[in-house]
């Protein structure tokens, strides 16, 4: 089981929390007909309705429980309003990491998504003792990838072809971010 941070990871803008299940309209009013968030997050399901938010809640809050992810509501500090979603997960068994994230349509490109990234990287590395965090971002989303340079992950190197989106009926290559303890910048 993973411990839910206390206090909760907030650098005064945004503040992560775990997912409940009075989120499920906020799930729905981010997600739902979102274009961009269809065309990266292939897994995602569109339409995105009560039930696939429902389930998005229960699963995140299994994950929290058998300690494989710790996946975050982003909210604005001050209001709690959703913005969009950061996770951290265990892969393998080396105490290697990733994280990923998406933010609402009205919360993109005004560096919230990069102000989320760094509290779960620092969470990440600080408290969990991960050894590696990795990120990986569709070579085609730029946007994605400078959020990762921002919060000062390392550019490594293009998995290619290493995914399908079905949606998109393409191969998919992916940029390979990493993040090691001592690299964190402090956010912009």
């Amino acid at each position: 089981m993973l411990a839910v941070p206390d206090p909760p990871l907030d650098d005064g803008v945004v503040m992560l929390r775990p997912w409940s299940k009075g989120d499920v309209p906020a799930l729905i009013e981010c997600i739902d007909g979102d274009e961009e968030i269809a065309r990266w997050l292939d897994a995602v399901p569109q339409p995105y309705r009560e039930a696939e938010a429902q389930a998005w809640v229960e699963q995140a809050t299994s994950w929290w429980h058998d300690g494989s992810s710790a996946p975050f509501a982003v909210t604005e500090s001050g209001s709690g309003r959703v913005l969009g979603s950061v996770g951290f997960g265990w892969i393998g068994d080396q105490r290697n990491g990733e994280v990923g994230y998406w933010m609402r349509r009205d919360a993109r490109g005004r560096g919230l998504t990069t102000r989320a990234l760094h509290l779960i990287s620092r969470w990440a590395l600080d408290e969990l003792d991960c050894a590696r965090l990795q990120l990986r971002a569709d070579l085609l989303n730029l946007p994605s990838q400078r959020v990762a340079e921002k919060a000062g992950f390392t550019r490594e190197g293009v998995l290619r072809s290493v995914h399908f989106n079905p949606r998109q009926n393409r191969r998919v290559d992916f940029v390979m971010f990493s993040l090691l303890p001592g690299e964190l910048k402090l956010p912009a």
